[in-house]
């Protein structure tokens, strides 16, 4: 299989998140690679070829926390797109944001994550982030996406 060139790639990648709620919680990881490295988010990653997008946010929802999850819903489609200081695009990930719950396994970081843990719904936006997870979950708060299950 034809590996992606996920560094100034020639086309949009797709990827998936999934924003894992738990107790008025939310599951996140610090991000171990670029885009993003040492930045928290929601858990997600690349859909391989022939994977279904769902198939593909609980994989990566599994290998990157240890947690095997349960999708409530599709909550939004973004664009994270990082240029270069010569205005280049560096990455750019077209990304279906989930929302979802989780239904078993153990917490722990792996594959790309560099920590995981469970954060306060209303301290998310105490950690460091992208500036289109910090928008995502400002939107989600304001217009009541996210609810504390």
């Amino acid at each position: 299989m034809k590996s992606i060139r996920r560094e100034y790639p020639d086309t949009p990648i797709v990827a998936v998140a999934a924003l894992i709620l738990d107790k008025g919680r939310l599951l996140l990881v610090k991000r171990k690679n670029e885009p993003s490295q040492g930045l928290w988010s929601a858990p997600g990653g690349v859909v391989e070829l022939g994977e279904r997008m769902e198939d593909a946010v609980k994989r990566e929802a599994k290998e990157e926390t240890g947690m095997r999850i349960e999708i409530e819903r599709m909550l939004t489609v973004l664009d994270h797109i990082l240029k270069d200081k010569n205005h280049r695009v560096r990455f750019h990930y077209t990304i279906i944001y989930y929302v979802a719950h989780p239904v078993g396994g153990m917490l722990k970081a792996s594959t790309d994550a560099e920590d995981v843990k469970w954060i306060p719904l209303d301290e998310t936006m105490n950690l460091p982030a992208s500036k289109t997870f910090t928008s995502l979950i400002e939107d989600a708060k304001r217009k009541g996406w996210l609810r504390k299950s």
